[in-house]
């Protein structure tokens, strides 16, 4: 009886784990196509920012253009962590004719986030920006929540930012803009990472391999128990 039960666990673990593994077979197709369409997206010649009507469809990493007005005098910083060092991600409303969107002009060091250090050759009229578009941050950071009323800002949390910033009705998405050099040197733009973990092989195979060993742990109990 302790075998049949022993060999009906292994019997149960082998479907789990063959299950687990098949699972991560579909991840791993789904995350190869989702790289292919972003390497095509960022190598894609710019285009004008999609329709409202699109916004909530899957447009992250498309390369936008897009003309417009800053308002410098509400923009936003945002801790950032890059390539150059710790620093802040320095989010500008831009006003275009289609509505108001946030753009993330590029890196500064921590000893020029006041604007008052950047004041020299600020963009003024209309400008255009080409950029990426990316999807919003909500929340925070990694066990940090964002904190507007402190000004305190962890994430590109696009709506909050806008509430904090009374920006009214704004694009659902930020733009991160290419490495276009800014009058004065900053921001820095064109630090996007893009980097998708790709594990999921790896986890198939040990999960079939964990198949493999509780079929193999059901035979020998079977074979036990005939043998006695």
């Amino acid at each position: 009886m302790k075998r049949r039960l022993l060999a009906g666990l292994c019997l149960l673990l082998t479907a789990g784990f063959v299950a687990l593994g098949i699972w991560q077979v579909e991840r791993r197709a789904w995350k190869l196509d989702l790289i292919a369409r972003v390497e095509t997206r960022v190598n894609a010649p710019p285009q004008p920012l999609p329709p409202p009507a699109t916004w909530n469809g899957d447009l992250a990493y498309t390369r936008v253009r897009l003309t417009g007005a800053f308002l410098h005098d509400r923009e936003t910083a945002v801790q950032a962590v890059t390539e150059r060092g710790p620093g802040w991600w320095i989010l500008t409303p831009l006003r275009t004719a289609g509505g108001t969107v946030l753009i993330n002009r590029g890196f500064v060091p921590p000893e020029r986030r006041d604007p008052a250090t950047r004041r020299t050759g600020l963009p003024s009229g209309q400008v255009t920006v080409t950029g990426l578009l990316r999807d919003s941050e909500p929340g925070g950071g990694f066990l940090r929540a964002n904190d507007p009323a402190a000004g305190r800002w962890y994430s590109r949390d696009v709506a909050a930012i806008a509430r904090a910033r009374r920006l009214g009705a704004v694009a659902p998405f930020f733009i991160d803009a290419d490495a276009t050099p800014n009058p004065g040197g900053l921001p820095i733009g064109g630090l996007t990472v893009i980097a998708f973990r790709n594990s999921h092989l790896v986890y198939a195979l040990t999960w079939f391999a964990l198949a493999g060993l509780s079929a193999f742990g059901m035979v020998v109990t079977l074979r036990s128990g005939r043998h006695r």
